[in-house]
């Protein structure tokens, strides 16, 4: 009888996965080392129908259609644009170039997934926005895929329940000459906080070193110390966040594990692991399995890029996803970047 029960549920579950087919066309703008290792994968394992792939370089084009038979490489976004099968389209190409792919996708009244940074000013942000209002794109979403990461929403799930008192956040690197680490690398912590806490105020920032900062935001209802750095290294690079409470701290280590530590009580003030041994009780939130290789134990699931755009497609499809990335969600992120640029 169990065996019969466990044969159905993963028959069940089998058929499930098997019967979301998607209605629409879709095109790929890129084919840089970020998409091949963490978006195209994605694509492939849900079965989203790309129609296209555009690149700059006809040679290019031509070894992605020897690659992927099954899709039509082209240089053309005209030709995309024109195709009224494609409902939408990811970019994912040079960040210098989101700005103007973007504009002319919204323009075209086609969805649209752009990798962050979306733009590259405050400025160029608000303009996307009123496009995006002008034209009427039915979906305009940005690929702040940390936010979908199950650990952070685990986390901001606990939050609401939660008295916040303080934040330490570390985002640690190594050096990085091939492009502006606010917008590239720091986006990411700079959007989780605002996302997390709300809009900050900036109490104070130093810069430390090149494209090193210890900055301290002040939100309606919690404080917070920030190290954003490239003076580390990449081999042990490190991304982690500890969020203190009333009733305990929770830690968040790379999108990997989230844990919660009660904190011990006490009586008239006085804490009683002073007087009395305490044994620490650690409550695991979130762990990632290396253990059983399956998908929602691989790193692109844990770090969002499965659930972000598994939103988006279904946004497109016309049916219920939660997108939070929307371009104005994330303006308090480019705000606070043109105020630490500012300092």
């Amino acid at each position: 009888m169990i065996q019969q029960l466990i044969e159905r549920y993963k028959r069940i579950r089998t058929e499930r996965f098997l019967a979301q087919t998607y209605q629409y066309s879709y095109a790929f703008l890129g084919m840089g080392q970020h998409s091949l290792t963490n978006l195209y994968p994605v694509l492939h394992y849900l079965g989203v129908p790309l129609k296209y792939i555009c690149v700059t370089s006809e040679r290019k084009a031509q070894l992605i259609e020897r690659k992927f038979p099954h899709v039509k490489a082209t240089t053309s976004l005209d030709m995309i644009l024109n195709d009224d099968e494609v409902k939408g389209v990811f970019v994912s190409a040079s960040p210098s170039a989101h700005f103007s792919l973007a504009s002319q996708i919204l323009k075209s009244n086609k969805s649209l997934f752009i990798e962050k940074p979306p733009c590259q000013s405050l400025q160029e942000l608000d303009a996307l926005i009123d496009k995006q209002r002008l034209y009427g794109s039915p979906v305009a979403m940005v690929g702040m895929q940390k936010r979908y990461a199950p650990a952070v929403q685990i986390l901001q799930k606990h939050l609401r329940k939660e008295h916040l008192i303080s934040y330490d956040l570390h985002y640690l690197t190594g050096n990085y000459p091939e492009g502006d680490a606010l917008l590239d690398l720091y986006i990411h912590p700079l959007d989780l906080v605002t996302h997390l806490f709300g809009k900050p105020e900036i109490l104070a920032c130093q810069q430390v070193a090149p494209a090193s900062y210890i900055i301290m935001l002040r939100h309606s209802h919690i404080v917070g110390t920030l190290e954003l750095s490239t003076a580390y290294t990449w081999t042990a690079a490190e991304e982690s966040l500890k969020i203190c409470t009333s009733k305990g701290i929770y830690r968040l280590s790379q999108m990997e594990q989230l844990t919660f530590e009660p904190k011990p009580s006490t009586i008239l003030g006085i804490p009683i692991e002073k007087v009395h041994p305490h044994n620490k009780n650690i409550e695991y939130l979130y762990v990632l399995n290396n253990f059983i290789p399956v998908f929602p134990n691989n790193q692109i699931y844990s770090q969002g890029y499965f659930n972000e755009l598994s939103a988006f497609v279904e946004a497109v499809e016309g049916n219920n996803a939660n997108i939070v990335t929307s371009l104005e969600s994330v303006r308090d992120a480019y705000l606070l970047i043109e105020k630490i640029k500012s300092h």
